[in-house]
């Protein structure tokens, strides 16, 4: 199922021989490399050409040409591709010195062919691992460079001529291209929290969460869609990829949630909503989090708090509307001998838990980031020992460190690829014209820009993981926000999030194709109920672009490149929490039509209207929401019918 709709899933299995054991030894080290290099770094160019140079060495060995190509062996033309990938890297340290000194950077004809073969390795690696989305779109804009200056181009568009030294020597010699600020966070960050989240596998974190929520909301109303959306998100928090989330977690809750009633195309949408909003969930938010610090320059600690509230608005308005659905149908959960207990299950595993809050504590402490992971990894390992159920033994650890090395290599091809990208727009002005296009088309109106913002990202973000769709809409709708004094934090935080929604939203909504795969539902249909439940996170951006308190920053009288912002009074803050909590349950009654009773589509309206009120995070408007959501929520329940029983399932 994983392999229909991810790229990244299909792999050779090579069961024995000696290049099975080349591989896992290769994938050891690759995990090795990155623990040594956290605390003994190599100069930066070094460290990301090494980084990438192994990593698609990996790829050809691990990754077929073809769904059609033998997954039982490495075919003769991989171990070219092999070779080709680590000779770009050999090639630089070999060259180093003189590359950053006598040269100062420029290309000559050997640092051309080097790049190109690199180039073209990436283009190929990423392809076989990411699809084909990435690399045809890293194409064009490799194309611009050399055409740029021709008369045919849009007056927009027409730059100063640029030769192969110009466009190779700005992708491979320099951190502005293949080895940009993107591999330089998956080098440094984004590697060590997947071999942090192989740890985690290892010693049974994903039953642990599929366990706690059973035990916590199997047995309430509508308990298995709950369920899914508690597990769903911890897991894409800690994974980073919501593909391989509804597929891993959808095969235990899709059933599940079709056995207690909930119809299949819905049961698909809340595994594919749950797992796309993994990715916003701090404290990891699938690495995200940690890319934006190092694009931003912002602290961690700053965008892990900022993206609290909205993720919790997000979550609550996918159980609201789970909770309201099942009871409209009254829809029972699981009995509750049919549960695991709570106090077992953390009995059990529930000491495995620890590593996150200590990573947690280790982050707000400002411990350097990868020193943060790699202590963490550590305390991992040493907590797993407490109990049989999660002890680590050897085997577990160099599988762990196998695990991450080869997990890791989506995330790294689309950070290389994207380079291509970043490398291209640094050198040409294409960024500049991206952005004063969306201005122009704004015609000087927030709301317009927002909206034309909101449509590019999405765009930008069709059928890619969560990161490199990140990395593409900051580098080319972010700043079109910067001319409203907005701040850097709101603008990235804003790409980011419909940036990653582009994955439920049709028509390339891959996330809830999955789901439907292994529902047996329309994808179509499932796109748009994934839609329909993720409504609140398309809402809550535009809210906290008019009003950071969401994001609790206080920017007032900061400039918009501010890195340090003061937190608002503790009486907005309240405000904003009651206000939007209470908004977003009341629009997802409005949503499915009930609360305690069934709703007529004119009180569902203006429901909806009172709920939208409240979320804005004004006094005046918070008022007149609140008055109009409690006037129908005490008519409902007054005239709410008591629902016809039906048995628990």
């Amino acid at each position: 199922m994983l392999e229909k709709y991810d790229r990244e899933s299909i792999t050779r299995n090579i069961t024995q021989g000696p290049v099975k054991y080349f591989i896992a030894i290769v994938c050891i080290l690759y995990s090795i490399f990155h623990l040594y290099i956290t605390f003994n770094p190599m100069p930066a160019l070094l460290q990301r050409s090494v980084h990438v140079g192994v990593g698609f060495a990996l790829i050809f060995l691990i990754f077929p040409a073809s769904k059609t190509s033998s997954r039982k062996k490495v075919a003769w033309y991989d171990w070219i591709w092999f070779l080709l990938s680590l000779s770009g890297m050999a090639y630089l340290i070999y060259e180093y010195q003189d590359i950053v000194t006598s040269r100062g950077g420029m290309a000559n004809q050997t640092d051309i062919i080097f790049s190109i073969i690199t180039v073209i390795c990436v283009l190929e690696g990423s392809r076989r691992i990411t699809g084909w989305i990435l690399p045809i779109l890293a194409s064009i804009f490799l194309a611009y460079p050399f055409v740029s200056h021709l008369d045919f181009m849009p007056e927009r568009l027409l730059t100063r001529p640029y030769d192969m030294g110009d466009i190779f020597g700005q992708l491979f010699l320099k951190t502005e291209g293949l080895y940009s600020v993107a591999i330089g966070a998956s080098v440094t960050f984004i590697f060590l929290f997947i071999l942090f989240g192989a740890f985690l596998a290892r010693s049974g974190m994903g039953q642990l969460f599929n366990d706690l929520a059973l035990a916590l909301a199997g047995d309430k109303k509508g308990g298995p869609a709950k369920v899914a959306v508690i597990s769903s998100g911890f897991m894409g928090s800690i994974n980073g990829s919501a593909l391989s989330n509804v597929v891993s977690t959808g095969a235990f809750t899709i059933p599940l949630m079709k056995k207690v009633g909930y119809k299949k195309d819905f049961a698909g949408a809340v595994e594919a909503s749950a797992s796309v909003g993994g990715q916003i969930l701090p404290p990891i938010m699938g690495a995200s989090a940690f890319i934006m610090a190092e694009t931003t320059g912002l602290p961690y600690s700053t965008i892990a708090l900022a993206a609290l509230l909205p993720a919790v608005l997000y979550y609550l308005g996918v159980i609201a509307q789970v909770h309201f659905r099942a009871g409209r149908r009254d829809l029972k959960g699981i009995a509750k001998e049919n549960l695991p207990a709570v106090k077992e299950v953390l009995k059990a595993r529930g000491h495995m838990l620890l590593p996150i809050v200590f990573l947690i504590y280790l982050l707000i402490k400002n411990v350097p980031v990868g020193y943060a992971a790699a202590y963490t990894i550590g305390f991992t390992v040493a907590i797993s020992m407490i109990r049989k159920e999660t002890r680590m033994g050897v085997a577990d650890i160099l599988g762990a460190l196998e695990d991450g090395a080869r997990q890791s290599l989506a995330v790294m091809a689309a950070c290389a690829v994207v380079g291509v990208i970043i490398g291209v727009v640094s050198l040409t002005s294409f960024g500049t014209v991206m952005t004063s296009s969306i201005v122009t088309l704004g015609a000087g109106s927030l709301f317009l820009t927002l909206i034309l913002t909101m449509l590019a990202s999405m765009v930008l973000g069709m059928g890619l993981p969560s990161i490199p769709a990140y990395i593409i809409t900051a580098t080319m709708a972010a700043p079109a926000l910067a001319g409203f004094d907005i701040p850097i934090l709101s603008a990235h935080m804003f790409v980011f999030y419909f940036g990653i929604f582009a994955n439920i939203t049709p028509p390339v909504c891959l996330a809830a194709f999955a789901g439907a795969g292994i529902s047996g539902g329309d994808p179509m249909k499932t796109g748009f109920l994934s839609l329909k439940l993720a409504l609140a996170g398309f809402i809550v951006p535009f809210m906290f672009i008019y009003s950071p308190t969401m994001l609790m920053i206080d920017p007032t009288g900061l400039a918009v490149t501010a890195k340090d912002f003061p937190l608002p009074p503790i009486l907005d803050i309240v405000t904003v929490v009651l206000t939007s909590v209470t908004g977003v349950i009341a629009l997802g009654a409005a949503l499915e039509g009930y609360f305690r009773g069934a709703m007529n589509p004119l009180i569902r309206g203006v429901l909806a209207v009172g709920a939208l009120l409240l979320i804005y995070p004004e006094l005046t408007t918070g008022l007149i929401g609140g008055i109009i959501v409690l006037i129908i929520a005490v008519w409902n329940i007054k005239t709410a019918e008591k629902p016809t029983p039906t048995l628990t399932v």
